[in-house]
């Protein structure tokens, strides 16, 4: 597809994403949901980017010219959204956010009436809707079939209910310190709210966003600061969110980053105890280390393995009939009460973990070692496909026989291409990885 990628439309705001792409692509949309309306209203809702004024502007414009009454609850979290389309008995949800990507890019999601963002087939049709110009001209509303817009403030309580119902009312936070990073995005009002609430001693770091300061040097992606707050303060833990707060990282007491895939493996096994994972399954991306499979597998628990995004682990929750999945990038899903990855329902759901089995954080999210992997981005020109590079499918047959997993792929949302090599013997992954991107650059860049 021309306008999409893994994770809804994404690119530099007032470049590939301009005002008038934004109002086309909600004509667009519009047309598309009101195949199914019921309530004719969507929610909009975005980070704390500068350009998502005027991306919400252009989309309350596109959306209204087709006869669609618009939502506006501005700054609040892509769970958030998720939630509350369903909540709120709207046709549709549309998030304005980039999630960890720079303050100048931007990005627009979109999700249907039971808060699930749409899979390729039905953004495939909005794309298709957003190049005919005769049916988009033909939707367009005159006199009173026009739509209206309305700022809705007060929804934010609804949302800090559902996640608070996610944690044992038998529970309180109360004599635990936390450290929070809210990466100065959507979640800086929200997460404070909720753990205070709770009963935390919170300290809260990077929740001051004035527009371009969105994920830098902080959050999910720059969890340095985190972890010396946390050593400085003595806090027992410390929760790292990205721009639009769907993703988790957190850190030990002595302030180092727990992986991603030790993190997915620990909860996995803590909602077993509680008789709370079903079909004992879990479903993890092909990013996700060999070590946690097997390591799961020990215990009783089957892994699936989809491809990279959170609304691929959903599907595959979906389809095996699971609640608990994610990506070790911080993703995690907990479907019994989000249905996209929720950085506030997984934090708590680590708060449980720590409460009921009462261990210090670094050892509790220690449960297994890790095989050697390492991971390489390339920036590229154009997004060849892989299987017409002359050589590559000797180099991965190569790599194969030395019983390296290999995964490439490119980025859907940057000019990038993702190497990661995993095995048991580093100084042979080290000579791999030299090689694989000698050759990429070669071969994509010349």
């Amino acid at each position: 597809m021309k306008l999409f990628g893994t994770d809804g439309v994404r690119g530099k705001a007032g470049k590939k994403l301009s005002a008038f792409m934004a109002m086309r692509l909600a004509m667009a949309a519009g047309i598309y949901f009101r195949k199914n309306s019921i309530t004719n209203k969507i929610l909009v809702g975005k980070d704390t980017r500068r350009s998502g004024y005027m991306i919400e502007n252009a989309i309350v414009s596109g959306l209204t010219a087709v006869g669609y009454d618009v939502r506006q609850i501005g700054p609040m979290p892509t769970p958030a959204i998720a939630f509350l389309t369903e909540d709120m008995r709207c046709d549709a949800g549309i998030m304005i956010s980039a999630s960890h990507n720079p303050y100048f890019d931007n990005g627009i999601k979109f999700f249907d009436s039971f808060g699930n963002k749409l899979g390729e087939k039905e953004e495939a049709e909005i794309e298709k809707i957003y190049f005919d110009d005769e049916l988009i001209e033909k939707n367009q509303k005159m006199e009173f079939d026009i739509g209206r817009s309305k700022r809705v403030d007060d929804v934010i309580g609804r949302y800090i209910v559902q996640i608070k119902n996610s944690f044992p009312k038998t529970l309180t936070l109360k004599g635990v310190r936390i450290v929070l990073d809210t990466a100065n995005g959507a979640a800086y009002k929200v997460a404070p709210t909720i753990f205070s609430e709770l009963g935390a001693d919170v300290i809260i770091i990077n929740n001051e966003p004035n527009g371009s300061n969105i994920n830098l040097n902080c959050g999910a992606l720059h969890p340095e600061e985190l972890g010396e707050e946390v050593r400085r303060l003595r806090a027992d833990v410390g929760f790292a969110f990205d721009g639009d707060a769907d993703r988790l990282v957190i850190v030990d007491e002595n302030g180092n980053p727990v992986h991603g895939d030790k993190l997915l493996g620990k909860i996995a096994t803590f909602l077993q105890s509680q008789n709370r994972l079903a079909n004992k399954g879990v479903c993890v991306t092909v990013m996700s280390n060999q070590a946690l499979e097997d390591y799961l597998a020990k215990t009783g628990i089957k892994t699936y393995r989809c491809d990279v995004g959170d609304k691929n682990v959903l599907e595959c929750l979906y389809k095996e009939k699971i609640n608990f999945g994610g990506e070790q990038s911080g993703h995690i899903i907990l479907s019994d009460f989000a249905k996209t990855g929720d950085a506030l329902v997984a934090a708590l759901a680590v708060m449980h973990c720590i409460l009921t089995e009462k261990k210090r954080v670094s050892e509790l999210f220690n449960p297994f070692e890790l095989y050697p992997q390492l991971q390489e981005n390339i920036k590229v020109n154009n997004k060849i496909p892989l299987t017409e590079l002359k050589g590559y499918e000797a180099l991965v047959a190569e790599l194969e026989t030395k019983k390296i997993r290999v995964l490439i792929r490119y980025s859907g949302t940057e000019n990038l291409l993702r190497i990661l090599l995993e095995g048991q013997n580093e100084l042979l992954l080290e000579e791999a990885m030299e090689k694989s991107v000698k050759f990429f650059k070669s071969a994509l860049n010349e």
